[in-house]
């Protein structure tokens, strides 16, 4: 079954969407760009009041792809003790040395998630690499948030082809992109194991502004019509 990866800012935020029926809390900042980092005693906090309750994942910012700046990051986050770090692949940069330098780190326990841009192309060669490195899952998204959903970014067969490759190397496998009410079905066909949101969740659809409890409980019913 889809899961409902809600993105959240703070504590309240993150008690507003375990209250709407999210089955992964993500910690995100949309105002310092497609996965903005919060700062870690945020995710300190939320970790320590909610943690538990639900799995938990942070981002790790929209870092250059430099192994040195990634591991220092990547550390530093999973040592607040969230359940996932999600990462970033950005165009750039020396993506076999970041996944090399994660190595240790995937390894020894930490979980990671390796998020790739459909702007980009959605780059499904990388996906066995990751998986040989030990990340615990991939995930699809928009970097220009201005561009539209990732529906309108890449059609059903390429989506299906980056599930089915992720299912095949046995990652966890995720969706997202300005996602709106209205993609739900067509990708819940598709099969991810998680959906993730943030602009349909808020005031106006607006991803910068505050969740709406309305909101959050519509995605939920459409993703879990049965609960």
């Amino acid at each position: 079954m889809t899961g409902f990866l809600a993105s959240v800012v703070s504590l309240e935020e993150a008690r507003l969407a375990l209250q709407g029926g999210a089955d992964l809390v993500d910690l995100k900042n949309p105002a310092e760009g497609a996965l903005g980092a919060l700062p870690l005693a945020t995710v300190r906090h939320v970790v320590a009041e909610l943690g538990g309750k639900r799995p938990f994942s942070a981002t790790a910012g929209d870092l250059p792809m430099s192994p040195q700046v990634v591991r220092a990051a990547v550390e530093t986050l999973a040592a607040t003790g969230v359940d996932y770090v999600k990462i970033g692949f950005f165009p750039g940069g020396d993506w076999d040395g970041v996944l090399e330098s994660l190595t240790g780190i995937a390894r020894n326990g930490a979980r990671l998630i390796a998020v790739l841009f459909a702007d980009d192309g959605p780059a499904p060669e990388w996906i066995e690499p990751i998986a040989r490195t030990g990340f615990a899952g991939v995930m699809l998204d928009t970097r220009d948030k201005r561009a539209g959903s990732l529906r309108d970014l890449l059609g059903e067969a390429e989506l299906r082809a980056f599930l089915d490759r992720g299912r095949g190397s046995g990652l966890l496998r995720g969706l997202a992109g300005s996602l709106r009410e209205a993609d739900i079905a067509p990708l819940l066909a598709l099969q991810p194991d998680y959906l993730g949101f943030r602009g349909a969740l808020c005031a106006a659809t607006k991803r910068t502004a505050a969740l709406d409890i309305q909101a959050l409980g519509n995605v939920r019913r459409r993703i879990h019509p049965l609960l």
